[in-house]
């Protein structure tokens, strides 16, 4: 026979299942920090890829967007906070925003500069997405013709 349990031990059974649910949402969202942080170290720093690796990347992509019918194509997206000012100078589109770029994104750019720019490819940094109202996420498009 089963007992029906009085208010206040209801009120317990309830409060230690909020307790399980919200000590369950901390430790997601620490995992979240912990990878968030992880990433942006990584996108800091060099990717280690020689310049024919990243040409066969790059080829492989532009390759598939020409095939597609486009002129230009995402090849990179990043957080804003990898740019040394967050990056504001790429929103406002000021002279030397390419001074701002650290790590993966400004190898990028300096493989552009050695490698695609002599052939005829444009390169933009382009602030993508405004949660919340703020500049979040910047692509790197490249295009030509």
């Amino acid at each position: 026979m089963s007992t029906l349990l009085s208010v206040k031990e209801l009120q317990a059974k309830i409060a230690l299942a909020e307790g399980a649910k919200a000590s369950a949402a901390m430790k997601r969202l620490e995992a979240e920090e912990r990878e968030k942080a992880e990433l942006l170290e990584r996108l800091g720093k060099p990717s280690g890829l020689s310049d024919d690796e990243v040409m066969e990347k790059a080829s492989i992509i532009i390759n598939r967007a020409v095939e597609n019918g486009l002129m230009s194509v995402q090849v990179f997206r990043f957080p804003h906070t990898v740019c040394s000012d967050n990056g504001r100078a790429i929103n406002q589109g000021e002279a030397g925003w390419e001074t701002t770029l650290t790590g993966i994104p400004r190898e990028i750019f300096e493989f552009w500069k050695r490698q695609l720019q002599p052939r005829g490819y444009h390169i933009r940094y382009e602030v993508i997405d405004y949660p919340g109202g703020m500049p979040g996420d910047i692509g790197i498009f490249l295009s030509w013709g």
